[in-house]
């Protein structure tokens, strides 16, 4: 699933996922979120960033790969990696997305076979008669 468009000069697609990462750097070592992850980099959100320049290394499950922050906007924060991953590498990583599951559409009818005596009556009342209408305003 690949959300980017022309105009925004991506070296490669990525793909919108909602997963947990980890940022290694110096001696320290940070849980995010990763929102997005293409073969050259990611889009991780965290309250506590790198800042801009900083080498780290991304992990994801058994994924490692080096790679520095080029860019802090807030708690949002993009990894270029050193090394550009495999495809299939990455694909690895993006959960298959589930099927869509299609509204049922269905409208019952009104028929006497499957009424019983109280929903008969309830329908019968409901149903216009030119002979009430007649006596409104009387």
């Amino acid at each position: 699933m690949d959300n980017a468009t022309p105009d925004q000069n991506r070296k490669s697609r990525r793909s919108q996922v909602l997963l947990t990462a980890t940022l290694e750097h110096g001696n320290s070592k940070h849980s995010v979120k990763l929102r997005n992850l293409s073969s050259e980099g990611a889009l991780v959100e965290s309250d506590k960033l790198p800042i801009e320049g900083t080498t780290v290394v991304f992990c994801r499950n058994d994924l490692c790969t080096r790679g520095r922050v080029v860019w802090v906007n807030g708690s949002y924060a993009g990894i270029a990696f050193d090394a550009k991953l495999e495809p299939a590498e990455v694909l690895r990583h993006i959960p298959a997305p589930r099927p869509k599951i299609q509204p049922r559409y269905w409208r019952p009818g009104l028929t006497q076979r499957n009424m019983n005596d109280d929903q008969r009556r309830l329908a019968e009342s409901w149903v216009w008669s030119p002979s009430s209408m007649s006596r409104l305003g009387e």
